[in-house]
């Protein structure tokens, strides 16, 4: 409904807007950490933790956030992107789920209009050997009917049923031969690595500690045995926070550690759920929309989704009990995707095509057996006796709403009370972003804007102030030096991987052009915070051994 001009501005508006970007220097959420008594840690910077911390700023309490490696170094950073209800757990039953999945999707598609925006699903509808075949099509139809009732109907557009020319105009490169028309749906896409950040350094606008590549140790307890704290190793530095009550969100680090005392029998039982995408030259699927490809011999479909200049082919959905720091995608699961996608499309994949990959696990909260595909995405939060507040599960579209339970549990631990705001809760860079204004005419300005949103001037100042800055700083990819810049002073980017892992997303769409920026990336690093030589030379040989390493394991090299 259109409302009246206001004679005044928006409060909510001006209240997410300023004329200086936020500076976060980690050195001084440190000294944070061990100088002030918080209502709340979190431990876990992925973004369940992140968005518990937003919403516990927000309703007024003291508190810190602290993440081992980088915010959303795991498995926030290499999920499939889709911020969806899923139409598979209909298919499941599931459908309060999906209902309440559908109800958070509008949510961030205007808390966070800036990162997230519309994705259409293309279902093609085969003869034989597709996802589904004529017999199939109407209830399948059924299914897509009921997912915009259950609340797909927010996004303004209801699924539309294609002939087999309109799915080629979407996707070219698909197969006919067996093609007879199909259906296309709507749900959203996000970068989940900045969208994390963005939730991190929202809570510390509102007044968060937010400190990455900082370890906790251990937990600790009072002469009550009740938590306290916790002990965190920031590089060589040990710091003893205070704390009412500690929530550890770590996600499928729980499988190791839980944060609880020695001895105590595990209430949860976390099974990580691995799942693999790898990148590939948009030109060789010219989609514009994802595209479901059926896998031979396999129920499971997967996906191909446009982004920049690549597309994403995913996912694998199978047990994982390796090392949780070093989840890789194999040549044998690159060799399943590709096998789909020359399956379905008139383009022959080769793994030498492959730009690059990403692989991470599922938190999924089950006992053994079974198959992982048919576990229900929900979440569990769990109080200890002592005061120890677990959250795992769920995903990544329903992370607001399980840090608003989360945050219930906390703080009725600390015996406060404070209503959630992170429904109608803007993020930094959304108030006031008009996402079709901004990115219509392409260029340097549609670019940062789907980054950074309203922010976007703050880059734009450091490129004004010295125009080297805007140089490329990866081959192929539109991100300048200056964005580095703006990554170190605002975005907490420490570390080489910190830029072009997940500040850029350049190792996923660009490995080996990322390994060539590198050294660049090392130097603005050393120019900004001052650090050795040694210590960026160490920097930059550990992304380069990194990329290496898995680009060896997905060309099935390594040993």
């Amino acid at each position: 409904m259109m409302g009246l001009p206001s004679r005044s501005a928006s409060r909510e508006r001006a209240a997410m807007t300023s004329t200086e970007p936020l500076r976060l220097d980690r050195r001084s959420q440190l000294d944070r950490l061990g100088s002030e008594a918080f209502d709340i840690l979190i431990v876990g910077g992925g973004v369940t933790g992140a968005y518990a911390a937003l919403d516990a700023s927000l309703r007024g309490y003291r508190v810190a956030l602290v993440e081992k490696n980088d915010f959303a170094s795991g498995t926030s950073s290499k999920s499939s992107k889709m911020v969806h209800g899923g139409l598979r757990y209909i298919e499941q039953g599931n459908l309060s789920l999906v209902r309440h999945s559908l109800l958070e999707r509008q949510r961030l598609r205007r808390n966070a209009r800036h990162l997230v925006q519309r994705l259409p699903f293309l279902f093609p509808v085969m003869e034989r050997d597709g996802v589904f075949d004529k017999r199939l099509a109407k209830a399948f139809e059924s299914l897509l009917w009921t997912y915009d009732l259950a609340g797909g109907w927010r996004e303004g557009i209801l699924h539309q049923k294609l002939t087999k020319a309109e799915v080629l105009s979407h996707c070219p490169t698909f197969n006919p031969e067996h093609l007879t028309g199909g259906f296309l749906y709507f749900d959203a896409r996000v970068d989940d690595a900045r969208l994390t950040l963005n939730i991190a350094r929202t809570a510390a606008f509102h007044g968060a500690a937010v400190a990455n590549h900082a370890q906790v140790m251990e937990i600790t307890r009072d002469g009550h045995g009740k938590v306290d704290g916790a002990i965190v190793h920031a590089g060589e530095q040990e710091i003893r926070v205070r704390a009412g009550v500690v929530i550890m969100a770590t996600g499928v680090w729980l499988r190791d550690w839980t944060g609880r005392k020695r001895g105590e029998q595990k209430t949860l039982h976390i099974r990580p759920a691995k799942g693999v995408h790898v990148a590939i030259p948009w030109l060789k699927i010219r989609n514009d929309c994802t595209v479901t490809i059926p896998v031979p011999g396999r129920s499971r479909r997967a996906t191909i989704t446009r982004w920049g200049n690549v597309s994403y082919l995913g996912t694998t959905d199978e047990d994982y009990e390796g090392d949780l720091d070093n989840v890789m995608c194999t040549r044998q699961e690159l060799d399943f995707l590709l096998e789909g996608a020359r399956s379905a499309l008139k383009t022959d994949l080769q793994p030498e095509d492959v730009v690059g990959s990403i692989a991470g696990c599922r938190p999924l909260v089950a006992p053994p057996g079974g198959k992982t595909l048919e576990i229900k995405r929900n979440h569990e939060i769990h109080v200890a006796d002592d005061g120890l507040v677990t959250i795992v599960g769920g995903k990544l579209t329903t992370s607001r709403h399980m840090a608003e339970q989360t945050i219930d549990a906390a703080q009725r631990v600390i015996g406060k009370r404070g209503k959630c705001r992170t429904k109608s809760a803007y993020l930094l860079g959304a108030a006031g972003y008009d996402a079709q204004a901004i990115v219509a005419s392409g260029g340097m300005s549609a670019h940062l804007g789907e980054r950074y949103g309203t922010e976007a001037r703050f880059v734009s100042d450091i490129l004004q102030a010295d125009a080297a800055l805007g140089r490329p700083i990866v081959e192929g990819l539109p991100h300048t030096e200056a964005e580095v810049v703006y990554a170190v002073r605002h975005e907490l980017a420490g570390t080489v991987d910190d830029v072009l892992s997940r500040r850029m997303r350049a190792r996923l769409m660009a490995r080996d052009a990322s390994a060539h920026a590198a050294p660049r990336v090392g130097q603005i690093l050393q120019a900004e915070l001052g650090l050795s030589e040694s210590a960026v030379a160490r920097q930059v040989s550990d992304y380069l051994a990194a990329v290496a390493l898995e680009k060896s394991v997905l060309m099935g090299e390594a040993a």
